[in-house]
């Protein structure tokens, strides 16, 4: 569901749809392998729906209501997901499957945190884990790259 408060901004309110089931989606896709996925132009978009399933499950588990928005404008700025946590404080999360963050993909959170400077809490690039590089914990002065599996812990902790 797309995010909007007034921001002085025309944004994009049409709905976004996410497989739930990773697996489903890739045999509905032909994908039989993983290195036919690693080569998949919906290798994004499928990363990014597994990220919204953990992100539900996470605030399912918890008892919270389901809530799952995404940040899109006029002007071509978009953020994958705005995550609702305590205290009316949003995460901003951008979902990249790539195993190599770069400083640039911390642009878009930046950009949309200048809008919502009380509410954003985190902002949070969240990627695949390569078991050949060392993690990186911040992209850019108030960025976190987390890998997935970093993230899922992150999610689920209390506070």
């Amino acid at each position: 569901m797309p995010y909007f408060e007034n921001f002085g901004k025309r944004l994009i309110k049409s709905p976004k749809v996410y497989w739930g089931d990773s697996g489903l989606a890739c045999y509905l896709l032909g994908l039989t392998s993983a290195a036919e996925l690693e080569r998949s132009p919906f290798l994004g978009a499928l990363f990014e729906g597994f990220v919204a399933s953990e992100i539900l499950k996470s605030q399912s588990n918890h008892g919270m209501r389901k809530e799952l928005y995404y940040f899109r404008d006029q002007q071509g700025l978009e953020v994958d997901f705005l995550v609702p946590r305590p205290n009316a404080r949003l995460w901003l999360v951008e979902a990249k499957a790539t195993k190599t963050v770069r400083p640039p993909m911390a642009s878009p959170l930046l950009s949309l945190r200048r809008a919502l400077p009380k509410r954003s809490a985190r902002l949070l690039v969240v990627h695949r884990r390569s078991p050949s590089q060392l993690t990186t914990a911040a992209l850019t002065p108030g960025v976190e790259a987390l890998d997935v599996e970093r993230f899922v812990v992150e999610l689920n902790r209390t506070k």
